[in-house]
């Protein structure tokens, strides 16, 4: 079984219209042998992946998917099943597969959903790999496996927090572009977008962030504001780290000027030799150090979007307890077997290291990592653990106010306020708490899984600080399908739109232009095009030409457009090659984009082309025809409905709108023995261009001085 090559289609594509993988999968000698055929396969897949009992496959019910198995199904299928199963256990539940016959023998396409194409790659090349052991009776690591795939997941999927922001963008019908394969995320289009990097956004201020990550700077600009901080000071070397301590007569707290996640942080020191061990740990760390004042109390984290503090977590101390027998370092090796630990902000439980500050606190304590501790003796590793019970609901309004201020006295747009307090529904004036840090680009994990409590929306609150209510960060999109007159047709479109004053982005296959400049002269219509295009923070409306090639194999550029313009089908017979033997997959691909047309946008259609009036039916928002006479098939029906249409009568072009008609555009250049075909592009563009709204005589002027 032989993998012989994957498209990426990164956006709306002829199977689906959200991101996948194609894969076209040569089954060599096992297109003999379906699953029936392979003794004691069905049971050895099952064993490794019993989950596979909830795929309802084309049966529908669950466990269809096993009685296909049971049945006799081709490998190919069960590729498909298995690497969305994969994908979904090892990082992002999908659900969507198909795996279809092509006309050459022993040849599928197998086609699963994906979050990251490389990382569904990964998945279906490991799928494989299972399903060849299987099938010898060969041994296979599957724990061994997923958890690498777990570890690739982290790196090529959305972290949690980027996932729920643009969950949230999506739910309010915002688009959204990857910009790295990290998470640099775009929501919006051109002039409309906004950026965010996780939980940082194109509003969060360099100078903020830098305050930010001053902490002795950021205690002083919170005590000015009146925000509750500990007192404390900056510290030259370990004697004045000492001499601080003394100053403060009470249990202090030595960390780095400018470190973050508690690195080198040693807290609750009370002696002498403590205080200087935890300086030289935390001059390592840090450009400075500071010694301040020991709050006593839980840990809260606080986070604040815009002028609103949306969400609150409290964790605990990291204690392990004794049980006679095992060492400290064996306890801890158990406690990092829970499956919810890991490095990394991915995971809602971080490791325990035998770190520094744990080794010191460690020893304060007279321990040491070989140490047994007595049963039910109580080690504590970390003063401040996890945060996972949510607590937003009992967060006081004075905290919350404080919280909100301090984040804006250090200048964040959405900040991580660390607050220790007794209670976090009381005062903290009340109860000698205080913040004692400010963090930029704040996890959001804690908030969206906290293993007690409820979920916050935190994405949602995000989303909402970038975008007004009702802003959905779009601009006017007219993608332009079909198999004669694309550029023309695109072209004659963004010329009308810049004469309305929009700065219009084209990408087509004269190439990718912005307003008048052209930034690449070479053939454009493809999808990496378009997203460049889109991409544009100048281009106030685009125009993007899409060809079949480029949605066979990449996708659409975009998600959603307002107007979706196909030509014709022409000729479509002859674009078929190696693995589009099905003219059916090229009348999909010109139809990608009238698949979706947003809601109150428009499909405009060539009636005189059976294949193209056809898509109408696909068309989520309203359609309008041109065509060559308003008594013809579907024009009548279309026009009788109430529908708009453009049509030709003779040399003049009649705009409809149901039975009303508008007075007759001119077209210097048509006369009534002009052949439909070659006028078809005009017409297009001025259907488009008058179902965005430009009024007749608007249209009349553009094409007088175009010269048509």
């Amino acid at each position: 079984m032989h993998i012989r090559k994957i498209f990426d289609l990164d956006g709306p594509n002829i199977w689906s219209n959200k991101p996948a993988i194609e894969a076209w999968v040569d089954l060599g000698h096992f297109e003999e042998l379906p699953t029936n055929k392979l003794a004691g396969f069905t049971e050895r897949l099952m064993g490794y992946l019993p989950s596979l009992i909830e795929h309802r496959c084309s049966i529908g019910e669950r466990g269809g998917f096993l009685q296909r198995l049971e049945t006799g199904t081709w490998l190919g299928h069960v590729l498909e099943h298995v690497t969305l199963e994969l994908q979904s256990l090892a990082y992002s539940p999908v659900g969507f597969g198909r795996a279809r016959e092509t006309l050459e023998y022993g040849v599928y396409k197998v086609v699963v959903r994906c979050a990251s194409p490389r990382f569904a790659e990964m998945c279906m090349r490991s799928a494989r790999e299972l399903i060849l052991s299987i099938v010898d009776d060969k041994p296979y690591d599957l724990d061994a496996e997923l958890k690498e795939l777990r570890i690739q997941g982290g790196h090529l999927c959305f972290g949690p927090g980027t996932q729920a922001i643009v969950d949230a963008a999506r739910a309010r019908g915002i688009p959204f572009l990857r910009l790295t394969d990290g998470n640099l995320v775009q929501l919006g289009y051109g002039k409309a977008q906004r950026r965010i990097w996780t939980a940082e956004t194109d509003a969060t201020s360099a100078v903020a962030e830098s305050v930010a990550q001053d902490k002795e700077l950021t205690r002083r600009l919170l005590a000015a504001a009146g925000v509750a901080v500990p007192t404390g000071r900056t510290v030259a070397d370990a004697s004045d780290a000492w001499l601080a301590a003394q100053e403060l007569a009470e249990p202090v707290v030595v960390k780095p000027v400018d470190g973050n996640h508690g690195r080198a942080v040693s807290i609750r020191l009370d002696t002498e030799e403590a205080v200087r061990a935890a300086y030289e740990l935390a001059a390592k760390e840090g450009s400075g150090v500071i010694v301040e004042r020991f709050i006593p109390g839980i840990q809260h984290r606080v986070l604040v979007v815009g002028d609103q503090a949306v969400a609150s977590v409290a964790g605990d101390a990291d204690v392990l307890q004794g049980d006679g027998t095992s060492t400290i370092r064996q306890l801890i090796d158990e406690a990092n077997r829970d499956p919810r630990r890991g490095v990394g902000q991915t995971w809602v439980l971080s490791r325990i290291e035998l770190t520094p500050i744990v080794l010191e606190l460690l020893r304060r304590q007279d321990f040491t990592p070989d140490s047994v501790p007595k049963v039910g003796e109580s080690v504590l590793v970390q003063h401040h653990g996890d945060l996972t019970v949510d607590e937003t609901e009992r967060l006081h309004p004075e905290v919350a106010a404080m919280c909100v201020l301090a984040a804006q006295a250090v200048g964040l747009d959405i900040a991580g306020l660390d607050v220790v307090a007794a209670d976090i529904g009381l005062p903290l004036e009340a109860q000698g708490g205080a913040v004692i840090e400010v963090n930029a680009s704040p996890g959001l994990l804690a908030h969206l899984k906290p293993l007690t409590g409820q979920p916050r929306p935190v994405g949602e609150a995000i989303v909402n600080q970038l975008f007004a209510p009702g802003e959905q960060g779009r601009i006017p999109l007219v993608a332009v399908s079909g198999t004669l007159g694309r550029t023309e047709t695109a072209t004659l479109i963004a010329q009308c739109l810049a004469a309305r004053g929009h700065t219009v982005a084209r990408a087509d296959s004269s190439g990718l232009h912005l307003g008048a400049r052209t930034l690449r002269a070479e053939p454009a219509a493809d999808a990496t095009s378009g997203r460049h295009a889109l991409m544009n923070p100048g281009a106030s409306a685009a125009v993007l030409e899409t060809s079949e090639r480029s949605i066979l194999e990449e996708g659409l550029s975009f998600d959603h457009c307002q107007v979706a313009v196909v030509t014709t089908s022409v000729g479509a017979e002859g674009l078929a090659r190696p693995g589009v033997e099905d003219r059916s997959a090229v009348d999909k691909a010109l139809r990608a984009p009238v698949d979706v047309v947003l809601p109150d946008g428009f499909a405009v259609l060539n009636a005189s082309d059976p294949v193209v009036a056809g898509m109408a039916a696909h068309c989520k928002g309203r359609v309008v025809l041109f065509g060559d006479s308003p008594a013809a098939s579907p024009l009548k029906e279309h026009l009788e409905a109430g529908e708009q249409a453009l049509v030709r009568l003779g040399s003049q072009l009649i705009w409809w709108k149901g039975t009303e008609k508008f007075p007759p555009l001119t077209v210097s250049t048509l006369t009534e023995s002009t052949d439909l075909a070659s006028v078809e592009p005009l017409m297009a563009a001025a259907a488009a261009i008058l179902a965005l709204g430009v009024s007749g005589p608007e249209l009349q002027a553009f094409l007088n001085k175009s010269g048509y």
